[in-house]
């Protein structure tokens, strides 16, 4: 019996082929950390590594197809930690912008690019499909841009989810209406298209209900078991069953996922599911991509060049135009409207539905929708290429600064330069005894909210001499940088201390790295602006464990000392020796204390 479950063990772990993971893993773990490097974004390096590894590359993989349908997994993981983000208020006033500009892109889009299938001779019905599947823009391309642009809490980030979620809705009336378009469609009855949407509507009721009703409880039960891997297995259970609902009601898996994480936006539960589900939603997402890349049919495109890459450009070309228009006939400016066009020109991964539903009901045949999948994914390579060149030649825009006064011939004997949450705690002080202050910022929001509280703040850019000068750097006595940008930071301090030497620098750090490289800069002073408060919040904590008064001030006194040997160390370019040790001071069998590894960067 022993020798039985023995060899049944050994079939078992034969038949598990951990080969191709390790090879997705790999070509992940080589190619986007090089990409990153390269300047040229994750999205890019993970179609690259698809590419390399896929039928068309290495040959290591022969069904990009089936890893596609696992990894939109990663799509619907992601769209659940964005709904985790939408409290119910929040989506709500959202509605303008979700039913307003989101119609009016997807369907100023439709309607022209429907005109290119038209121009190149298809019939209108192919024309709707292949136009239509371009308009709904790639959810996981999207989102992954705005999340490393840091853009996701921002007013045009939101004004983007809004249009992506519009587009998520639209999916289920585009293939009816593919349904409707192939031959034989209009045999559909009235009722049963009734049937349809009715089914749709009743499983977004349910699904909100059941949110609004039982999710809670029940984490609020698995909570009390104490079992981490449980809660883990539940927030899995409640993404993928919403995203299962959706589907069986004919609606998106994504959108499923964002309203099970909008109804739990809420709870007291929402940061440990979005810890929870993150690893499973990033690891997914990049086999998405890797994914894509795979699926690129070379084949296809080079037996298709031509038609593809007139495709490609009109379809890319239109669709930017659109949602150009359209940005600014909602009064975005040049900038956000350009910058939104280039992130959404791509078509996405909701065509890959639409092409198969058209070509199973007879409206294109199998090489029409291998060539339109090719479109497709070569839109979806070409995008972050296009949002690096975007970043490299298109200009920022600029602020209005007209209402602000510009720093000019000032006098105080402080020069503060940065005006937000540290500078402002700084300030406080300063002016309580009396100090005279010039203040200079660049941010034109903060500026005009800081006037409004009585604050005169002039705009002026402290990386610039000429600025420096007028800000009455000359003169003043000390010179306080509180910009909350490291670089920025270092390169006012490396200015200051090159043409005003003898003039007092306080400046604000980062982290001890960069505390160390404003020494290195011969900065007069330093602080890094988590230490003291850290230590305020370790001392309230020590006095409520009832320790002495006269022991913690020890104890903050050792850790501030302990800090500053450590510090003293790390100045030293690596080498592990403080000023004590070269000076001499520190007897050797006690120097091992002083020693701190390289990687100790607290």
């Amino acid at each position: 019996m022993a020798a039985e479950t023995a060899h049944a063990a050994e079939a078992a772990a034969h038949g598990f082929d951990l080969l191709p993971i390790v090879i997705l893993l790999a070509a992940a773990v080589v190619a986007v950390p090089l990409f990153k490097r390269l300047g040229l974004g994750s999205v890019l390096g993970y179609l690259a590594a698809g590419l390399a590894i896929g039928p068309f590359g290495l040959a290591l993989f022969s069904d990009a197809q089936t890893i596609l349908h696992v990894a939109e997994l990663g799509v619907v993981m992601f769209l659940f930690i964005i709904g985790l983000e939408m409290q119910p208020s929040r989506l709500w006033a959202m509605r303008g912008e979700i039913f307003g500009l989101g119609a009016a892109q997807v369907g100023g889009a439709i309607a022209l690019l429907i005109c290119v299938g038209l121009a190149l001779g298809y019939p209108v019905a192919a024309s709707f499909v292949a136009g239509t599947g371009f308009v709904l823009t790639s959810t996981a391309i999207v989102m992954q841009m705005l999340d490393e642009r840091r853009e996701m809490g921002q007013p045009k980030g939101r004004r983007i989810i809004a249009i992506l979620l519009l587009e998520d809705l639209a999916i289920v009336p585009l293939l009816a209406l593919t349904a409707f378009l192939a031959p034989g469609g209009e045999a559909v009855s009235m009722t049963d298209r009734l049937i349809a949407v009715a089914i749709g509507l009743g499983a977004i009721v349910g699904l909100i209900l059941a949110g609004r009703y039982l999710l809670d409880p029940m984490f609020r039960l698995l909570g009390r078991a104490k079992a981490r891997e449980v809660m883990t297995a539940a927030a899995l259970l409640v993404v993928l069953g919403a995203a299962l609902a959706m589907q069986t009601a004919g609606l998106s898996m994504a959108m499923g996922a964002f309203l099970a994480g909008v109804l739990l936006s809420e709870s007291s539960f929402r940061h440990q599911l979005e810890a929870d589900v993150e690893p499973f939603r990033g690891i997914l997402l990049g086999l998405f991509f890797l994914g894509v890349g795979m699926a690129l049919d070379l084949n296809i495109v080079a037996a298709n060049a031509g038609l593809i890459a007139i495709s490609v450009t009109a379809y890319m070309t239109l669709k930017m135009i659109v949602i150009y228009s359209v940005a600014r006939l909602f009064r975005s400016g040049h900038a956000e409207a350009v910058e939104r066009a280039v992130l959404m020109a791509q078509g996405g991964e909701f065509a890959f539905v639409l092409y198969a539903a058209a070509a199973s009901v007879g409206i294109i045949d199998a090489e029409s929708n291998a060539t339109l999948t090719a479109i497709i994914i070569v839109s979806m390579v070409l995008t972050p290429v296009m949002i690096i060149l975007h970043d490299r030649f298109m200009p920022r825009a600029e602020d209005k600064t007209d209402d602000l006064d510009v720093a000019d011939d000032l006098s105080a004997s402080i020069l503060m330069i940065g005006f937000g949450r540290f500078g402002q705690i700084v300030s406080q002080p300063l002016f309580a005894n009396g100090c005279s202050i010039s203040l200079i910022d660049t941010d034109t929001i903060a500026i005009r909210e800081s006037m409004a509280f009585g604050f005169k703040i002039y705009y002026g850019d402290g990386t610039r001499l000429d600025i420096l000068h007028a800000a009455g750097a000359h003169s003043a006595r000390m010179i306080i940088v509180a910009t909350d940008d490291r670089e920025t930071t270092l390169r006012i301090v490396e200015l200051v201390k090159a043409e005003f030497p003898h003039t007092p620098l306080l400046a604000r750090a980062f982290d001890r790295e960069h505390a160390i490289e404003l020494v290195h800069a011969n900065v007069d002073y330093q602080v890094r602006e988590t230490f003291e408060s850290a230590l305020v919040m370790a001392e309230e904590a020590l006095r409520r464990l009832d320790v002495d008064a006269d022991a913690i001030g020890d104890i903050l006194d050792e850790t501030r000392r302990r800090d500053q040997e450590r510090f003293d160390i790390e100045i030293c370019d690596g080498v592990y020796a403080s000023r004590h040790l070269i000076q001499g001071n520190v007897p050797v069998e006690d120097r091992d204390q002083y020693i701190v590894k390289p990687t100790d960067t607290r």
